[in-house]
């Protein structure tokens, strides 16, 4: 990547700068992604990327800046401009740094360089004739792989001098099917922190079947009348909306700014007992998941809400020094042209003890939502607006007919307290999330659940 000594006179020129504290990010990454678009390999990408991010604090006021040139004038020069924007104090040296051990919680057991294209292609076709031999119906299929090779370097002046690698693989696989009375798409989008092993042994027939019977079956769907009612989410994806509209204004970024409804909670109740909400980037593989954060600290595992009560924040360098609370490991990036703030990685309710039936026998009328789609959030009020991919009518306590075009519309932090019943068939679902310092690979899951009461938009 760069020197050490380069990375030293970097930490020394910006404390005698008077900053307080000097970090040095350096990255080395790589990528690819082939995609099929009606049965045929319409684009092949690759592309490589170096950098070096250098952030400097004065207090807590931050200054970042970042270059793709390695050398070191023009590192100590960048470092000395940052310098100009700050409050100097007094100047100090940094720590001598001393390379710090990585526990490597993933693994890769195939190295993409290794694989062929040729095998790459064939398993893109796999995944179209899969899914097409579902139904007619199916108009399109789209199947995506990526794949993505990422090192980092982190050094500060405190001493921290640690390295690390993440490999990630995914695939995205869409279905459109139509019939009659407009297309209507479903998506499945696996992904793990490993190598290209996850290919190899991915479930093509499950993965190609769900995608194209929630198409199908919503192709036949008719609309649902809005209103407030009931509603049982589905696991997994589901989760994502307890990420958008409780997940960020748990972070620390949103904390130490005022704006998030939690703000000054911690130890009250937000939710009834049968909830558990939890942050762990310490699943293996998962693609959430990392060794450490990039700030350099440990990723851990945090319990956010623990039976209805707010336990934690999640939370960065400075994040964590304005709330005054411990750092979770929880400082993120997109790459070395953002300056890293507290986000979410693995981020889940954690199962409870009733039953899926139990859920929808509860019910006399509502909406069993099993697929989420995509949506908006505004973090600073918790009020979210989500799709439903696949919904169905509950009646009478049992699934009834497939609808379409329903949304889930709300607060947070008041739904939170209505979520009554919580099943124990906990799934988690690979996704990215963007936010200021870019887009970065997470987990959302939860098991199913009950909402008694929530605005469903319709027809």
């Amino acid at each position: 990547m760069i020197k050490h000594e380069t990375i030293t006179k970097i930490l020394e020129h910006g404390l005698s700068k008077g900053a307080d504290f000097t970090e040095v990010f350096v990255e080395d990454s790589k990528s690819s992604s082939f995609n099929l678009l009606d049965r045929k390999i319409d684009q092949i990408q690759s592309s490589n990327s170096f950098g070096i991010g250098i952030r400097l604090l004065f207090g807590d006021e931050a200054y970042y800046g970042y270059s793709s040139d390695p050398d070191e004038a023009n590192l100590i020069k960048l470092t000395g401009n940052l310098a100009e924007s700050g409050n100097s104090g007094p100047s100090t040296d940094p720590e001598t740094l001393e390379k710090q051990s990585v526990q490597d919680i993933h693994h890769v057991a195939v190295n993409p360089e290794t694989v062929s294209d040729q095998e790459r292609v064939e398993l893109l076709r796999k995944f179209d004739e899969s899914t097409r031999s579902h139904g007619g119906d199916i108009q399109q299929v789209n199947a995506n792989m990526l794949e993505k090779q990422r090192s980092v370097l982190i050094a500060n002046s405190e001493g921290l001098l640690v390295e690390d690698s993440r490999d990630y693989a995914r695939m995205r696989l869409s279905a459109i099917a139509e019939k009659g009375d407009g297309p209507q798409t479903a998506a499945e989008s696996p992904g793990v922190l490993g190598g290209y092993e996850f290919f190899r042994e991915i479930d093509v027939e499950k993965i190609s079947k769900d995608a194209a019977q929630s198409a199908l079956r919503m192709a036949d769907a008719g609309y649902i009348e809005g209103g407030v009612m009931p509603v049982v989410l589905g696991n997994g994806f589901g989760g994502v909306i307890f990420h958008e509209a409780c997940g960020h204004p748990l972070e620390t970024e949103a904390i130490r700014k005022n704006a998030s409804p939690f703000c000054g909670k911690l130890g009250e109740k937000v939710a009834q007992p049968v909830l558990t909400a939890i942050d762990d980037g310490t699943i293996a593989q998962r693609w959430g998941s990392l060794n450490i954060d990039d700030e350099g600290m440990p990723s851990k595992r945090t319990v956010l809400i623990e039976n209805g009560v707010l336990k934690s924040y999640l939370s960065d360098r400075i994040g964590a020094r304005q709330v005054e609370m411990e750092r979770t490991g929880s400082a993120r990036r997109e790459s070395y042209k953002f300056a890293p703030v507290s986000r979410m990685r693995n981020t889940f309710i954690d199962n409870g003890n009733d039953t899926f039936d139990d859920m929808i026998a509860s019910i006399d009328f509502g909406l069993y939502a099993k697929k989420m789609g995509g949506g908006s959030v505004n973090p600073a009020t918790g009020e979210f607006n989500f799709a439903v991919q696949e919904g169905y009518a509950i009646r009478n306590g049992k699934i009834a007919e497939p609808v379409r075009g329903a949304t889930l519309i709300g607060k947070g932090f008041e739904v939170l307290p209505r979520i009554s019943m919580i099943g124990n068939d906990l799934e988690l679902a690979a996704g990215m999330c963007g936010a200021s310092s870019g887009w970065v690979p997470t987990t959302v899951g939860q098991p199913s659940l009950k909402i008694d009461s929530i605005l469903v938009g319709g027809r």
